[in-house]
């Protein structure tokens, strides 16, 4: 079966980089469920990865019936702390859980590039959890994000696509562009509705992390770079795809 992996270790910062950053927590998934929003159906969502469960109390207040699966057992035990009664927590690998409805709404966000068979989980979404009208909500970290691209210009990294030494020692084990995401999507089955990117962004997180602590950035400057996001995804922190059942 190969390497057993250990997920809680994966979940850990490196010397050199945080496994999340407040970035992350405060503006990307704020800018995330605005991106999302207009495309949710009514009903039930399912979260795939909801690590320690910041981004499930955002779900929460769209979802009255929200589920989550969560592969390590550390992060769990901390998401379950966090929201007790307000979603159904399951610690399993994706390859291995059964569930037990369909839903409308299923979200996969910065997780499929830590999956060994991505295409194996995205047909396990298509054929057996996505309601016959459900939507899969399809977010990754992106390989052409201006920062990266300075990074690499910099020597810091060899090129844009590539894992370094952090990511993968965290369990990543590709960069996607938005052609390499929806060659998988299809391959997988799905029907790709909407793509995009969600926020503009020339600086690395940790530089974030140091200029949301001051008052340099404002919201309006926030919102700028998200609405600059929707007019140049693939210039994104993250990029997206909105999908329906193949």
């Amino acid at each position: 079966m190969g390497n057993v992996r250990d997920y809680d270790r994966e979940i850990k910062d490196t010397s050199d980089h945080k496994y999340a950053y407040n970035f992350d927590f405060d503006v990307i998934h704020h800018y995330m469920i605005k991106s999302f929003a207009p495309f949710f159906r009514n009903g039930n969502v399912l979260e795939l990865g909801s690590f320690m469960g910041d981004f499930t109390k955002k779900l929460v207040t769209q979802f009255e019936d929200v589920t989550c699966v969560e592969a390590s057992k550390e992060a769990y035990n901390i998401a379950l702390g966090k929201l007790r009664d307000r979603a159904k927590m399951i610690n399993a690998r994706f390859e291995d859980v059964t569930l037990p409805n369909t839903y409308n709404n299923i979200i996969l966000c910065h997780v499929l590039e830590h999956l060994d068979n991505p295409v194996v989980v995205l047909k396990r979404i298509n054929e057996e959890w996505l309601t016959e009208d459900g939507r899969l909500f399809l977010a990754v970290p992106n390989a052409n994000a201006p920062s990266r691209q300075i990074a690499v210009k910099m020597g810091l990294i060899s090129h844009n696509t590539s894992v370094t030494k952090s990511e993968f020692e965290q369990g990543h084990k590709i960069t996607y562009t938005l052609d390499t995401l929806e060659r998988e999507a299809k391959e997988a089955g799905l029907k790709v509705v909407y793509r995009s990117g969600i926020f503009f962004k020339a600086l690395a997180n940790f530089q974030w992390d140091r200029l949301l602590a001051t008052d340099i950035i404002s919201r309006e400057y926030l919102d700028g770079c998200f609405q600059l996001g929707q007019q140049y995804p693939d210039l994104c922190s993250s990029i997206y795809l909105v999908c329906e059942k193949g």
